[in-house]
């Protein structure tokens, strides 16, 4: 999917579908500024804002090839924290992944089972339902307390998602020691000194 149409047509059917904005960014990859521009702009009126389209359904409709990529995440952050501390390796390994709802979730069961670590998964506020909406751990999975939180998630777009998912581990006693992103969107090192650790790094130039 690449025509400007294409991406209005599917953010209206999403929306038809009962799908919220951030709901549809989330699934298409986009900008929430991106996804509300799609809804109510036309070809050829107002310019669309900066924002680049990520389409990685082709890895991400096979399990299999799911689980190769989660695979690379991990690898990506062992390779990377070896080179900074090379003796600290074991005392810097993740004790729990946790996955950002809803594409972090997948990735970080994977990565989950690959290094034998706990698992839960984080549910931004941007899904939650209220007047307070709040971001929140699920409690049906493993305790992030005292524990070594390595966060995962497919996109980067603005970060104000994973700086959430960091402020609400730490709330809860966790202690983030890296995120891991496939398609870096916002090309930044770290948040709230959080390494981040990407496959890919997405920049547009005008």
């Amino acid at each position: 999917m690449s025509s400007l149409d294409d991406l209005i047509g599917r953010a209206k059917m999403l929306h038809s579908e009962g799908r919220s904005s951030s709901q549809i960014a989330d699934e298409m990859s986009l900008s929430i500024e991106t996804v509300t521009w799609l809804l109510t702009q036309q070809k050829g009126e107002q310019a669309a804002p900066k924002d680049i389209l990520i389409d990685w359904s082709s890895i991400s409709g096979h399990a299999d090839m799911l689980r190769d990529v989660s695979v690379m995440l991990l690898k990506r952050f062992i390779h990377a924290t070896e080179e900074n501390a090379p003796d600290e390796l074991p005392e810097n390994l993740p004790d729990i992944i946790i996955g950002i709802a809803h594409s972090g979730i997948p990735l970080a069961t994977m990565i989950a089972g690959e290094a034998d670590c706990l698992f839960t998964m984080f549910h931004p506020k941007k899904h939650a339902a209220g007047d307070k909406p709040a971001g929140s751990l699920n409690s049906s999975f493993a305790d992030v307390s005292g524990k070594r939180c390595l966060i995962v998630d497919d996109v980067i777009t603005s970060g104000k998602t994973i700086k959430e998912a960091v402020d609400v581990v730490k709330k809860h006693g966790g202690i983030p020691i890296g995120i891991c992103i496939l398609f870096d969107k916002l090309g930044i090192r770290e948040i709230d000194d959080v390494p981040v650790y990407s496959l890919v790094k997405v920049s547009r130039i005008d």
